[in-house]
């Protein structure tokens, strides 16, 4: 199966001049959400303690990842959105700033954890969920993503770790 067939291109979303990649077909398609979730799981099953979920398409992936792999399920949300006492991590958009949070107790000491997204794009956001999970005690075990916008290059932020992307669109993509 190719995944690449189940992402459809939103020429100028969200704003003009910007090509946003949909993954909205893979997520009507059983066969190919499983598929996608299947080649995460094949190359991470028995590697990682938990999956961290980034807001909010994260969250699906991270979902079926970490019931089909039997590991907890960590959100990693925006300011604001979860309950209780978080440990909080600020990082830099191209528009401006953000911080992003996760339960104080939600990954215990030495725990590897594997970071969950639909779309890698310049970095951030990933770069800022590794270093929060590292401030929390646990171990990156690596990153996966089912789309990467390589012509972003978000893998230079993410240098030395073990980043996995199911669809990479180039430069012309």
């Amino acid at each position: 199966m190719e995944l690449k067939d189940y992402i459809r291109d939103v020429a100028d979303f969200p704003k003009e001049g910007i090509v946003f990649k949909d993954i909205s077909p893979m997520l009507k398609n059983p066969a190919a959400l499983r598929e996608a979730a299947d080649c995460i799981r094949a190359k991470w099953a028995g590697k990682v303690d938990a999956i961290a979920a980034l807001d909010a398409r994260g969250f699906i992936f991270g979902g079926i990842l970490a019931l089909a792999m039997e590991t907890p399920l960590v959100m990693l949300r925006k300011k604001g959105k979860l309950p209780g006492v978080t440990a909080q991590i600020s990082y830099d958009l191209e528009y401006g700033s953000a911080i992003l949070e996760a339960g104080i107790d939600a990954f215990s000491d030495g725990c590897r954890v594997l970071v969950v997204d639909d779309l890698l794009a310049t970095g951030g956001t990933a770069n800022a969920a590794c270093r929060l999970i590292e401030a929390c005690g646990a171990v990156v075990a690596g990153c996966a993503f089912v789309v990467e916008l390589e012509a972003l290059e978000g893998r230079k932020i993410l240098a030395g770790r073990n980043v996995q992307a199911l669809v990479i669109y180039g430069a012309g993509s």
